[in-house]
Parts: structure tokens; C-alpha cells; sequence
């Protein structure tokens, strides 16, 4: 938790900023501006009191108008002024301003609670597992566990293994020697090496093959890696924090998911929730991302109305902080005035397949009369062909009760291709 001074003036004028602040991570100490201060220390004081003030330190002004946010800069502090209707934003915006760097953006109590279980487990050396919806910043915590570790100065390496290559994962993960397989023509550490000391961020962990997680779970446990193609392990220190977008528990019931390696990271879960349900966090995830977007506000800053804010809170955000950069983002490029309007946030639901049902039209003799109905569409060949891969997949997973390599041997395909086949048919489950 971030130490940060308000002063007794500020709390005067502006009593809930204490409370926001509280709730966005911060612990708030109330100060006299003209109280002796600790070496770079951050302070909230009122625009009267910049006599007192440093380079670090906010200024906040309440007025009549629009707002505005003028950037700190040569020598001065930032500046922060704005009306009643826009304070919650301004709220928000001035906590994002004295946040650290690495530190993810929170305004809901319940997220604030849950940073602060995830300090006290970044101190330690445990494997983590993350999980959460897509979008739910799964990364972002993942890096706020190696800025808060012991290893922090040393790499922080993010694989995304959905992304990797299925004939490369193990060479990527565990390393190979040169001439090994058919075009190592030279050695390779691999992922887990150059993490050495650091920290080795495996997102989309679901996606790993049995067999390979198998390996997975042998370098978890003995602190070592046998590199393809080596006939001896190679010993590393590597802190492991792992990521599923997927219930873990529910692939392993399924035995999609080794149930060892299951309980090997679940040495410390962090759960991650939609944004729907931390609406706290809206506000100040949006004041992050505009801060981010607009340079921190050195070349001015477009403040959002308060309508637009009301707009942002009320929308369900399937695509969780990730849809709501993009909204912003875009907002930003296409408004029409000075101000990010509610008319400017172009909100969507969640994408919808368009999926047709196949309707089999039953043989008939030549010379009777078909009959044809307009609402109807023809069936497509395409349709036909795909409706039958995927009854062909369920038959045989039904078969293997669940076993991916299993069903992948018996249709003869990749388990890689299976995976994307099985995403396939969520997505039309889903529609």
C-alpha cells in the first residue's frame, strides 16, 4: 500500500477525496501543508498552498467550468482543477496521478483488499495461480507480484502459451541443444533459463499439452529443466506465476488438465472478478488508461463528462478493462468537442456468432411440388461440412471420456488443432 499526505485543507474542501484515495490502495495520513516532510514524500495540498509544495506533490483547485489538468513540469507540480459535477472523475484522476508505476489502478474496496493479499503474496516465493475472464488484468497482476517480489531486478519474462508453436513448445519452454531436432543449428536457453533469478509468467496455462505438462510439473518440483536433446537437467531459480482464462478445477475434471500439476500452482490463487463487478475500479481504470493514452496530460488532457462516466458505470463490459481501453481509445479519436461525451463511447454487447440452423429438407420425387419457405435459408455446403466436424468431435471426446490427446489421436489431428476446434464450438455454445 502507497503512503500519500493530504493536507487539512484539502479534506476541508474536498472531504470524500480521503475515502476514494482509501479505497484505491492508499494510505492516507492528513497533514498540516506546512508540516515538516519526508524525504520524496507525495502531497495532495489546495492550489493556495503551492508555496509549500514540490515537483511531486498534486494541487487541486475547486471551480466553476470546465476542468483541467496540467501536467507537472518544470519544477512545478501537477494541477488539478475542477466543479462538483466532475469530482468523482477528478477523484479518480488525481489518485491514478499519485499512484507508482506498476501498481494496477483501483477504486473498489474489494479490489483494493485483494492487492493487498496479492503484496503480502508477492513477498513470498510461492507459485500463483491467476485466474479471471479475459481482460480482467491477469498480467497486470502478474507484474505487480514481480515489482513487489525479492526478484524485481531481475527479468520478468510473459509467455502466452496458446501463442507457442506446438512442435516448438518444449525447445521454447526448457531449451535445446544444437542439432537436436531438424534445424538447431544452434543451442537455445529457453524461457525458463532466461527468466533465471526472475519471475516466468505462463498465461493461457490450459493450453499446454498432457505431455508436456508432465515436464512442466517436474520443473516446478525440482527446481530444474532437461533441455531437448541434453541428457543431463539444468538447475534454475525461477519464480512460476500461471494464468487460465478457464476454471483449472473443471479441466482437470475433465481430464483435460493434469490434476498434480493443478495442485503444484494452486499454492496461492488469486482470483480476478469481472468488471461488472467491481464497478470501483471503473473510474479508475478509466483515469489510468486516459492518463496513458494522452501522455499523462503534458500535451492537455480531455476530461470526460459526467454523463459519460454515468454511461461507463452502467454498461455490463463482457470484454472486462480491455474493452473499456478500447472504448476509450476511441473515444479519443472520434469525439467531437473539447470533452469525451456519453454520444462519443461507442458501446457494443458481447460479440454474437452468426450461426444459422441447418434445416434437411427431406427427398422427394421429381414431379411433385416443393414446397419453399422464404424465412427459410438454403443450406451451404460449408455449413454441412463444419456441423459435421464438430459432431465428429463430440462424438469422439464422448468416447475418450473428455481425454484430448485421446480424441485428437482418433480423429487424426493435432491436439493443437483439436483446442482450436473445441474454442470453435464454445464460442457457437455461446451465441
Amino acid at each position: 500500500m502507497s503512503s500519500l499526505d493530504v493536507s487539512r485543507g484539502v479534506c476541508a474542501l474536498v472531504p470524500g477525496l480521503q475515502h476514494w484515495l482509501e479505497n484505491a490502495m492508499f494510505a492516507v495520513r492528513v497533514v498540516d501543508a506546512a508540516s515538516p516532510r519526508e524525504r520524496d514524500s507525495r502531497r495532495v495540498l489546495l492550489a493556495t498552498e503551492i508555496g509549500h509544495a514540490t515537483h511531486r506533490d498534486i494541487l487541486i483547485n475547486l471551480i466553476d467550468g470546465a476542468p483541467s489538468l496540467v501536467a507537472a513540469a518544470n519544477g512545478l507540480p501537477a494541477r488539478v482543477a475542477f466543479g462538483l459535477a466532475d469530482m468523482g472523475f477528478a477523484f479518480a484522476l488525481i489518485a491514478e496521478l499519485a499512484r507508482p508505476a506498476l501498481i494496477p489502478a483501483v477504486g473498489d474496496g474489494a479490489s483494493a483488499r485483494l492487492m493487498t493479499l496479492a503484496g503480502r503474496v508477492a513477498r513470498s516465493d510461492a507459485t500463483v495461480l491467476v485466474q479471471g475472464d479475459t481482460g480482467t488484468g491477469k498480467e497486470g497482476m502478474a507484474r505487480f507480484l514481480h515489482a513487489q517480489s525479492g526478484r524485481s531486478t531481475h527479468d520478468f519474462i510473459a509467455v502466452n502459451c496458446a501463442a507457442l508453436p506446438e512442435t516448438m513448445m518444449e525447445a521454447m519452454l526448457f531449451g535445446h541443444r544444437k542439432g537436436s531436432f531438424t534445424g538447431a543449428a544452434n543451442a537455445s536457453e529457453g524461457l525458463f533459463l532466461a527468466a533465471d533469478g526472475g519471475t516466468l509468467f505462463l498465461d493461457e496455462i490450459a493450453e499446454l499439452p498432457l505431455a508436456l505438462q508432465a515436464k512442466l510439473l517436474r520443473a516446478l518440483q525440482e527446481g530444474e529443466v532437461l533441455p531437448v536433446g541434453a541428457t543431463h537437467p539444468v538447475a534454475v531459480n525461477v519464480r512460476v506465476i500461471a494464468a487460465c482464462n478457464r476454471n483449472l478445477a473443471t479441466e482437470c475434471a475433465a481430464g483435460r488438465f493434469r490434476e498434480d500439476l493443478y495442485w503444484r500452482l494452486n499454492v496461492m490463487p488469486l482470483e480476478l472478478r469481472p468488471l461488472v463487478e467491481r464497478r470501483g475500479d471503473i473510474g479508475a481504470i478509466a483515469a489510468a488508461m486516459l492518463l496513458r493514452h494522452q501522455d499523462a496530460g503534458k500535451a492537455g488532457f480531455v476530461w470526460p463528462t459526467a454523463a459519460a462516466i454515468d454511461k461507463l458505470n452502467a454498461h455490463v463490459w463482457p470484454g472486462n478493462a480491455r474493452e473499456l481501453g478500447n472504448v476509450l481509445q476511441r473515444a479519443l479519436v472520434l469525439r467531437d468537442g473539447d470533452r469525451i461525451e456519453a454520444d462519443d463511447l461507442h458501446l457494443t454487447g458481447a460479440p454474437q456468432a452468426s450461426i444459422h440452423a441447418l434445416h434437411i429438407v427431406p427427398v422427394v420425387p421429381s414431379s411433385a411440388p416443393v414446397a419453399t419457405s422464404p424465412s427459410v435459408e438454403p443450406i451451404r455446403l460449408r455449413d454441412v461440412a463444419r456441423h459435421s466436424k464438430l459432431e465428429a468431435i463430440r462424438l469422439a471426446l464422448r468416447e475418450t471420456d473428455g481425454h484430448r490427446a485421446a480424441a485428437a489421436a482418433k480423429l487424426g489431428i493435432s491436439e493443437r488443432t483439436l483446442r482450436y476446434r473445441l474454442a470453435e464450438m464454445r464460442e457457437l455454445a455461446a451465441a
